[in-house]
């Protein structure tokens, strides 16, 4: 008799569980169906959207699946790149990991690269792959307002809220682009050589290699360099995919031969465009530990850096060794974020329980809520903008 009685109280347990799951997905259904595209809001009287290009490579889509939640608003525009070097079938498995997401189900915003492009990360392939996805959003959403380069190896230090609210205050043309042009020893050693990528020709993978001649450093226009890691104005990035002046596509054929490209293509091709070159703040809003002098990446963070990044008042960070510990910490403490969920906002309606997402239910996308980390990013953006009002001539 007893046994009989602990089987029916089972069966009933997992009848209520299997009700109440119903429930909520009618419930995120319904929310679901009755969104229309007009909810979303975009331009000067509204916050600012973004528009992510987010790429990795082989053994990435999980560390890929989870930057985009943790970057994730309905307000926003993404494109995910898992370039040649990941299989199919990790293409296939990250498409079906963000459609089961409800929020991006409903709002449409996330886009794969369908071909993946060939990428050296020293070689120019990575500026080609870099304007393929910036012309690609500009062809599939015309509302966003800056655009940001991820790899799967960073991670956001603020939700999407803050970085909105804040730069809700920023003119809207300006470029956060770290950049010198005292190029010191990068011109003997990246600038003179010439150097040729394989990957924009050849279908199998192969590194740049170098020619035997080098050229002089340019007089035709001014070499600056600085971090690949950009943040880049609409306007701006018009101007360099569109081209109605030939300067983006000339200084596109000279890196084309440069070592690096990705650390000098943008900041030469902003600081010699009359129209662009006082629109730039000398920042990438990264949090980054180099060596000193630097070698060619930042350490990878862990656990003993949460403390000086979270109080660094930057909006990302690099890099990142995939489920580091501290990864955990910045969801937790920082983005309020739960696994295999979207960082919530003022747009989650839903009721947050360990078995229910916040954001899959949602209220007006077009209002922030920004939290205690904001105030940090604030103090940034305020000393950053306080240097770019007492330098007329951003470009130096």
């Amino acid at each position: 008799m007893g046994a009989e009685k602990k089987w029916l109280f089972t069966f009933f347990l997992a009848t209520l569980l299997s009700l109440i799951l119903l429930l909520f997905s009618t419930i995120s259904a319904f929310t679901a169906s009755r969104l229309l595209p007009s909810s979303v809001h975009r331009g000067l009287h509204h916050p600012p959207a973004f528009s992510y290009y987010i790429y990795g490579g082989h053994g990435d889509k999980d560390r890929i699946f989870r930057l985009l939640l943790a970057v994730y608003h309905p307000r926003n525009r993404y494109l995910l790149h898992l370039n040649h070097e990941a299989s199919d079938g990790d293409r296939q498995q990250l498409a079906a990991a963000v459609k089961s997401v409800p929020a991006i189900r409903a709002f449409g915003n996330v886009d794969l690269v369908g071909k993946p492009d060939r990428m050296t990360y020293s070689g120019s392939s990575y500026i080609a792959a870099t304007l393929h996805a910036a012309a690609i959003l500009l062809k599939i959403d015309s509302g966003w307002d800056w655009f940001i380069t991820l790899s799967a190896k960073d991670y956001p230090l603020i939700t999407q809220d803050d970085l909105a609210h804040v730069l809700s205050s920023v003119r809207r043309d300006l470029n956060f682009i770290q950049h010198t042009s005292d190029i010191g020893w990068k011109e003997s050693k990246r600038i003179n050589p010439i150097v040729v990528d394989p990957a924009v020709y050849l279908a199998r993978r192969s590194q740049i290699f170098h020619a035997t001649e080098q050229r002089p450093t340019p007089d035709a226009f001014k070499i600056f360099t600085g971090s690949p890691w950009v943040i880049l104005s609409r306007s701006f990035l018009e101007f360099c995919v569109l081209g109605w002046d030939n300067l983006p596509r000339k200084l596109l054929m000279y890196f084309t031969n440069v070592v690096w490209s990705q650390e000098g293509y943008f900041h030469s091709v902003i600081c010699n465009s009359p129209e662009f070159k006082n629109k730039t703040v000398n920042s990438d809003l990264r949090y980054m530990v180099w060596d000193n002098p630097p070698k060619m990446d930042p350490h990878f963070l862990h656990s003993s850096n949460f403390d000086q990044m979270s109080q660094s008042g930057a909006a990302f960070a690099r890099q990142f060794q995939q489920n580091d510990p501290v990864l955990n910490m910045v969801d937790k403490i920082i983005l309020n974020r739960k696994p295999n969920r979207p960082t919530p906002g003022a747009w989650c309606s839903g009721w947050n329980s360990w078995w229910t997402d916040p954001c899959s239910q949602w209220g007006d996308v077009n209002v922030l809520k920004p939290g205690f980390w904001a105030k940090k990013f604030e103090k940034s953006i305020t000393n950053l903008y306080d240097e770019l009002s007492s330098q007329p001539n951003q470009c130096k």
